[in-house]
């Protein structure tokens, strides 16, 4: 006997009365089958709903061969007459996501003639996976263009057409089903064969909001957020967009401009400390002229500081320079130079003696980190210099 969908004829059903058909043992509690439930399944990309059967938590909900299994803790007397409360809140949400899924989708369908092939509701967000590529700027307008259509508060129509009608119907998801079909109609906007909740009206969807595009398999993910889900993400965006404001005294509306100046004269900042810093490291190498072979350790320089200053001792030392970087406890980045010669085995010695990874596209020159302390590294020199560490 199939569970009677309550869901289906009345979406803001949250208490019902049903009477128990079965009670099965399950891995992690027990399966309960009623003659009819306000509960809707998993199913369609839509996660279940939620609620209490006789005030114990339904944990999951599912079909199965028609009949609905209401995952419980504890079991149910079969025969029983049981009290169901479902929760609204959630459903009211999955049902403002899933609308918003048809309107987005819709607009996009009939702009583009592009299918929605992947459907996920998350706890914050929804995706959708595009069998085609579309850019941000047309995305961005499907979205105003589906916001409008939520403004209109169209009727959201449910139907479930005989054979004949179906096989006459032009509506997305067009595919070999087997049973019944329901098709839910946004007049203007969409027409597919879903089996998901719904709000009555596309105003009660409020808003629809894009959070990202990515492109994926020959086609693009878009994930947005709609109702009460894009009202929480525009309030966080606008709470810190207060905060950048403050910090950086400008207007709300003007930020993205303040923050560019700022990313500007913080470039403008690096370039000139690389400058002064090169010059160091040429006063540097002046002091190594002609000292052959060479280690130097230097405070706070990033991979391209000690990039630069191994190049430049290189240039004047007369052999082979290694210059370290960082600290005990975190480790040291390091290059290694020379104007001629391989130095991939002793790259190679270095790694292994002291904890290290790195190497390079040149036999010239090499750049990695070591996980040892600075005793360690000159030991390693050391024996080095004495012809034990080279070969």
């Amino acid at each position: 006997m199939e569970t009677e969908k309550l869901y289906y004829s009345n979406g803001k059903l949250s208490a019902f009365t049903a009477t128990v058909l079965e009670c099965l043992e399950a891995k992690d509690g027990w399966d309960v089958v009623l003659d009819r439930t306000a509960f809707y399944p998993e199913g369609g990309g839509q996660p279940c709903d939620r609620g209490t059967l006789e005030r114990l938590e339904v944990l999951d909900v599912q079909e199965r061969k028609g009949c609905i299994l209401h995952r419980l803790e504890q079991p149910l007397l079969p025969g029983t007459e049981v009290r169901g409360q479902v929760d609204l809140a959630r459903r009211f949400d999955y049902a403002q996501q899933h609308t918003a899924d048809h309107i987005l989708t819709g607009v996009i369908h009939r702009r583009y003639g592009l299918d929605n092939v992947g459907f996920h509701m998350g706890k914050e967000s929804t995706f959708i996976d595009l069998n085609g590529v579309l850019d941000e700027s047309a995305l961005f307008e499907m979205e105003r263009v589906a916001n409008e259509a939520v403004w209109m508060d169209l009727p959201v129509e449910a139907s479930w057409p005989d054979d004949s009608t179906l096989a006459r119907l032009d509506y997305r998801s067009k595919k070999a089903l087997t049973g019944p079909v329901r098709i839910v109609t946004i007049p203007g906007i969409d027409v597919c064969a879903c089996c998901g909740t719904h709000v009555e009206h596309t105003g009660a969807v409020g808003l629809i909001k894009i959070l990202s595009v990515t492109r994926l398999r020959g086609g693009v993910r878009v994930e947005y957020a709609a109702g009460r889900r894009a009202y929480h993400y525009l309030d966080t965006v606008q709470q810190q967009n207060r905060m950048i404001s403050a910090v950086l005294s400008a207007r709300p509306l003007h930020t993205a401009e303040a923050v560019r100046r700022l990313l500007e004269e913080r470039d403008a900042a690096r370039k000139r400390c690389v400058a002064l810093e090169q010059k160091r490291f040429e006063v540097l190498a002046q002091q190594q002229s002609g000292q052959g072979d060479t280690l130097l350790f230097e405070e706070e320089l990033n991979a391209d500081g000690v990039r630069r200053l191994a190049d430049a001792v290189k240039e004047t030392c007369g052999g082979t320079v290694l210059v370290f970087s960082g600290a005990e406890d975190t480790g040291y980045q390091y290059a290694l130079a020379a104007q001629e010669g391989n130095l991939r085995p002793l790259g190679k010695a270095l790694n292994e003696a002291l904890n290290g990874r790195g190497g390079g596209r040149e036999d010239t020159f090499l750049q990695g980190s070591v996980r040892a302390d600075r005793t360690q590294i000159e030991a390693f020199w050391r024996s080095c210099q004495s012809g034990s560490g080279s070969e």
